[in-house]
């Protein structure tokens, strides 16, 4: 595999490199987590999802000389002006873990009527091919449901117990993890960018 087929991907989950991996293997993309290049965390101080998927992009591209993928996701509630948005992985304060964050939503929505609930999970992908790329490929997903106040569900994150889909019945973390990938806001986004790659090639 030569060296442009190779990226970085801006993160070091390692369940989202698994994802990631899998998808962008048909395009013979070889994804290596930032950890290995020993780069560091970059301040998010965008104000929006795109803002900093592109900082963290430039940033993974800046410090191993690779093109670079990155994402920024979030969830959206209406009735809370789109909270927490951006900083839904810190909702509850810096060092808040899932517990803290989904506490807080379900306080703040607690005297909102159930069908005012609105809520959207966000993802936004950029790829870049280096630093200094003055045209970055930007998908977004978006994946619309509910926040119920009682949480449902074992499996996915974040605020998956609160996610519940309509259509569906279920919340995110009452869904298949296979099906969840097929169907969730950074599936929608994926696709979305792998389409703008094989277009590039």
């Amino acid at each position: 595999m030569s060296r442009r087929h190779v990226v970085a991907l801006a993160s070091n989950n390692p369940g989202k490199l698994r994802e990631f991996g899998a998808m962008f293997a048909p395009l013979d993309i070889e994804l290596l987590p930032q950890a290995d290049f020993n780069i560091p965390p970059i301040e998010e101080t965008g104000l929006t999802f795109v803002e900093n998927a592109l900082l963290k992009a430039r940033n993974a591209c800046r410090h191993s000389g690779l093109p670079a993928i990155a994402d920024d996701s979030g969830i959206e509630v209406d009735a809370l002006n789109g909270a927490p948005g951006i900083h839904s992985a810190r909702y509850a304060g810096p060092d808040a873990d899932d517990q803290a964050n989904n506490a807080k939503l379900v306080q703040a929505l607690a005297h909102i009527p159930p069908q005012e609930r609105t809520a959207r999970y966000r993802a936004c992908l950029v790829y870049m091919r280096h630093a200094e790329d003055p045209a970055p490929l930007i998908a977004e997903g978006e994946w619309e449901g509910l926040i119920v106040i009682e949480p449902r569900g074992q499996a996915g994150f974040g605020y998956d117990p609160h996610f519940y889909i309509p259509e569906l019945g279920k919340t995110g973390a009452e869904l298949d993890p296979a099906e969840k990938n097929r169907i969730s806001h950074r599936a929608k986004a994926l696709a979305v960018l792998l389409e703008k790659l094989r277009r590039l090639r």
